[in-house]
């Protein structure tokens, strides 16, 4: 079972199980979690969830990318099942009634952050690894990207965005994307204590919580709000070589290797997330985005340079930001027709 779901006590347990693949998600795992959340909303013996991973490195290291490009690359259909499921699984953690408690622990990237992001409480660790690396793949920051990073301080999201920029645990906490920093040798005796006593997650990891070490990205909060100010990807490009410092040719020397469309899109989705008030309306919204770019060029490109052949070295088309027009960017965003979009259940 690449998943596991189980009650223990009082406390629905989500226990991500493929450690081959850092707990990717598959379609199945997400419809295997979605029936499980559905079975025990109205269970008055269930009074809370703790979604954690079994073995290995990582929380989760996103989605079944193979699966979707394989899929984009002939009719699309099963990439686009795999983000329906995937969508309504994230939608229903955001809107669950009981207190849902995430660890990430390790690897949390993509996926790992669309199913820890909607919990009550998200707990970092020392070996945690927060990103959202899309852009690097033809792809964008999905799973509730565009609203979670959106409402970061500053221009934060957007430079974790073009970037994916990897957040420690310390990082997520000052961020706000994590709510408790605990040791990881702590977590056993934390998830003991919650199944135990579930009234009482938030004395528990508080009393668990230690002092997180400083946050690394905060020294350069003025340089991101200052280079990564607009939503156009040119003048952000622009700043970038216009700043005579070692850190912004650094940034530069990253976007560089990110495919140019996906971070149009990303700035699109961010800049749009800050006026969406119903997180459903933000799912309807980047499944659509995700059903078009799933089938485009650069997201096959993307996976087959860094996935397939490993060669780090995708040739993206159109190549340059200028390339890439409005009218691109527009037809991505455009809604589907009524039949096609996505919806919550």
């Amino acid at each position: 079972m690449d998943v596991l779901t189980f009650s223990d006590g009082a406390v629905l347990r989500i226990r991500l199980n493929r450690p081959k693949a850092i707990h990717a998600l598959s379609t199945g795992m997400c419809a295997a979690m979605l029936d499980a959340l559905d079975a025990t909303e109205r269970d008055p013996a269930i009074e809370a969830v703790l979604i954690d991973h079994a073995e290995g490195r990582g929380f989760c290291a996103g989605g079944d990318i193979r699966m979707i490009a394989e899929s984009g690359a002939g009719d699309g259909s099963a990439a686009r099942a795999f983000f329906r499921v995937e969508y309504q699984l994230n939608h229903r953690l955001f809107t669950y009634p009981k207190p849902i408690v995430a660890f990430m622990d390790g690897i949390t990237m993509g996926g790992g952050v669309g199913i820890s992001q909607p919990a009550r409480f998200r707990v970092a660790t020392e070996n945690t690894k927060f990103a959202m690396p899309e852009t690097g793949i033809g792809l964008f920051p999905d799973v509730g990207g565009g609203w979670y990073l959106s409402r970061l301080p500053g221009r934060l999201g957007q430079y974790i965005a073009l970037t994916g920029y990897r957040l420690d645990g310390a990082e997520c906490l000052a961020l706000g994307l994590a709510t408790h920093f605990v040791a990881a040798a702590a977590l056993d005796g934390v998830k003991a204590a919650i199944t135990a006593t579930p009234q009482a997650i938030a004395s528990i990891l508080d009393d668990a919580s230690t002092t997180a070490p400083d946050a690394a990205i905060l020294a350069h909060r003025d340089e991101i709000d200052r280079l990564f100010a607009s939503n156009r990807l040119e003048d952000v490009l622009a700043a970038l070589e216009a700043d005579p410092g070692e850190w912004a040719a650094a940034q530069r020397a990253t976007l560089a290797s990110k495919s140019s469309q996906a971070m149009k899109v990303s700035l699109r989705l961010l800049a749009e997330g800050t006026a969406v008030t119903d997180f459903a309306d933000e799912m309807r919204q980047e499944y659509a985005v995700a059903a078009r770019v799933a089938q485009l060029p650069d997201f096959l490109e993307g996976v087959r340079a860094l996935i397939i052949d490993k060669d780090n070295a995708p040739r993206w088309n159109p190549a340059t930001p200028e390339g890439v027009s409005d009218t691109t960017i527009d037809a991505i965003f455009a809604p589907l027709p009524a039949h096609e979009a996505w919806t919550p259940q």
